[in-house]
């Protein structure tokens, strides 16, 4: 992903205050942890990753929105968004937190995943999120969040759902910048939506919201501009479109070669997501527009 660095903490507030001085109004921060299991320690760990990059953040810039993607993907050795049971042929019965093997078929335990992802929001409101971003599109998660953050007295904590997230090509750059795509067996399709169902993206944006979800996410974007317009149209709730990994690399990959004149092309797709009706988009290049906007006055 040209111009897009793992950075330390350090870095990373040197990155945020750049971005807050664009007049850029809010981040995300995604973990890379130094090691990773079966059951993402380093996703909910008091000390993990973003909890001491949200500290540090917040201790210098107490006036920029922090959001914390909520994800097990990036912390699991397997490389998938929930905890993974092994299915042996002819036994339902293996263990759970056990990372699948080429010989076996496997499956994602849906409800062990959720007091993961709702332990890991408890603990990225402590350290500072101001928004919890859950991405791993289990069943339930919402819900099981908004109870766990209430029950943590973190009631001000908002919700952004990923909550039209596509089993997409797009996120490849993402997944080879976390380490994930290489251990990753199988896909997951079993968890993210088919790329040729519209339908789905309503229920479930419908489910995320009624479970208590502040706003809600379509992602990718540029190949889903429909869905943001349905979900605008059918719910006038906060909607914001994700430019992926993939979206940006081969809008810069594209300008680096000379194909095309790449801020010309930036601006253009993220006018497309305005039109669409998404409320605000989450973007690589958030600085680099930021900068041109100001430039412009």
């Amino acid at each position: 992903m040209p111009g897009v660095f793992n950075l330390s903490v350090d870095e990373a507030v040197k990155e945020a205050a750049h971005a807050q001085s664009l007049g850029v109004p809010s981040i995300i921060l995604f973990g890379l942890p130094e090691k990773k299991d079966e059951v993402a320690t380093g996703a909910w760990a008091e000390d993990g990753i973003v909890q001491q990059a949200a500290r540090a953040i917040k201790r210098e810039l107490p006036k920029l929105l922090i959001m914390g993607d909520v994800c097990l993907c990036e912390y699991m050795s397997h490389g998938h968004c929930g905890i993974v049971r092994r299915v042996q042929p002819q036994s339902l019965g293996a263990a759970v937190a056990a990372p699948p093997a080429a010989t076996t078929d496997f499956e994602i335990v849906n409800d062990a995943s959720l007091e993961i992802l709702a332990r890991t929001s408890v603990s990225l409101a402590r350290a500072g999120i101001d928004i919890i971003a859950p991405s791993d599109m289990m069943d339930g998660r919402v819900a099981a969040i908004r109870a766990a953050l209430e029950e943590a007295g973190h009631t001000n904590v908002q919700i952004m759902a990923y909550a039209a997230k596509y089993a997409s090509a797009f996120y490849g750059p993402f997944r080879d910048a976390v380490g994930s795509s290489g251990v990753l067996q199988g896909d997951k399709r079993t968890y993210q939506m088919d790329p040729a169902n519209s339908d789905e993206a309503l229920r479930e944006v419908g489910l995320d919201l009624d479970e208590g979800a502040d706003m809600v996410m379509v992602k990718p974007g540029l190949p889903y501009l429909d869905i943001i317009r349905r979900v605008k149209d059918e719910f006038g709730a906060p909607t914001f479109a994700y430019q992926v990994s993939g979206e940006y690399s081969m809008i810069q990959a594209a300008a680096q070669n000379g194909w095309i004149d790449g801020d010309k092309a930036m601006m253009e797709s993220l006018i497309a997501f305005k039109r669409a009706g998404a409320d605000g988009v989450l973007t690589y290049f958030a600085p680099r527009i930021a900068q041109l906007l100001k430039a412009k006055g």
